[in-house]
């Protein structure tokens, strides 16, 4: 199969949909890799190490897009790009296509098959190709809400760490899955005070059995959480239900409430946000202030590490894209019911409900599209 890759374009993205590794592992099987100059130089890859690999390069994104038969990017394919898919060609990348009706409409008119890794999961649970950079998003989430804190970007002056005779921030992460655990834990390093909010009971437990001398854990009922935002100097949004859109669960009403100069970091705006006055941001143009409190919303945190994140995502997507290349979208989802979980649009039509049911359009199931 001819496998395309192209640069990033949404503003501040520096990641690459392939490393030149993977480049290799794909030549090494059969496949030819078309990938557009300059793509990679973000993450520190140049186009020599592509060539080397075995890739051929293109002189721009409409060479790849015309004669790839699969197309292998990070973020969601932006508007000029959506134009050049084509009937039968195969789009592999993160969509979060519930909060986004305009992209979706764009993939349902290109008659392209997309394949989301957000919502691709794992034999024992969760989703492989999401917690990668769910790590980082995590990682990075108390490290830009610290910076934000400072007075001079608008904050309140505090440190995160405290220091001896001065208490610590108070910082409220609200998910306990794979960007909550690794936010509260970073955020812990640094010094801070930090609760946890889930409403899972069995997942509290296990954050408590595993890192209960480090932060604390509390049930997310809402008087609960009201309770702890409204002391908090840092909240931390890391909601996720998949491929669905986030939950709000801060109110426009509750930032009347919290602490002046106090920040959210809202990592599940890729979603849509899981707080009501939440709008995607960019590295370049990161905060805004509303009702006296610091929104911190890039949509693609994980591209401000773009080296590491890259070889991290790579990692994972590597499998499924030789399964895609070597046997076909059909084949590889009809074997492997967690790759056709992935399955958001095919041939005119969603095929993930959870997409369907957010926009109130039509959907069928991936079994459904695996019948057509």
């Amino acid at each position: 199969m001819k496998i395309g890759c192209v640069r990033e374009i949404k503003a501040q993205e520096f990641r690459v949909g392939m490393t030149p590794g993977a480049v290799q592992e794909a030549v090494a099987h059969g496949h030819e890799v078309l990938i557009e100059a300059g793509a990679g130089v973000g993450s520190g890859y140049a186009d020599e190490d592509y060539y080397a690999a075995g890739a051929r390069l293109m002189p721009d994104a409409a060479a790849v897009f015309a004669e790839a038969a699969m197309i292998v990017k990070v973020k969601e394919p932006q508007a000029v790009e959506r134009a050049m898919l084509r009937p039968g060609q195969i789009l592999f990348t993160y969509l979060h296509l519930a909060p986004d009706p305009d992209q979706t409409r764009d993939l349902i008119a290109s008659g392209a098959t997309c394949i989301a890794y957000e919502t691709v999961t794992a034999p024992g649970g969760g989703l492989p190709l999401l917690a990668p950079m769910s790590e980082v998003a995590g990682k990075l989430a108390p490290q830009m809400g610290a910076w934000t804190l400072q007075k001079a970007n608008g904050g309140r002056g505090v440190l995160l760490g405290g220091v001896p005779g001065v208490a610590p921030a108070r910082v409220v992460v609200i998910g306990g899955g794979v960007v909550g655990t690794h936010a509260a834990r970073v955020a812990a390093g640094m010094g801070a005070d930090v609760t946890v909010l889930d409403r899972s009971l069995p997942r509290l437990r296990q954050l408590d059995d595993l890192y209960g001398g480090q932060f604390r854990t509390a049930y997310a009922s809402k008087a609960t959480t009201e309770d702890l935002v409204y002391a908090a100097d840092m909240v931390i949004g890391a909601v996720l239900i998949p491929g669905a859109a986030a939950p709000k669960l801060i109110t426009r009403s509750m930032l009347g409430h919290m602490k002046a100069g106090s920040v959210i970091v809202d990592v599940a705006i890729d979603q849509g946000g899981c707080t009501e006055t939440s709008c995607a941001t960019t590295h370049q143009d990161p905060i805004y202030e509303v009702d006296g409190v610091l929104h911190y919303c890039v949509a693609n945190m994980p591209g401000a590490v773009a080296r590491t994140s890259t070889q991290a995502l790579g990692n994972a997507t590597l499998p499924f894209l030789l399964a895609l290349a070597g046997k076909g979208w059909k084949r590889a989802c009809a074997e492997d019911p967690h790759l056709l979980n992935g399955l958001n649009v095919h041939a005119g039509q969603i095929t993930y409900p959870a997409v369907g049911e957010a926009l109130g359009l039509p959907y069928i199931t991936g079994a459904d599209a695996l019948a057509m």
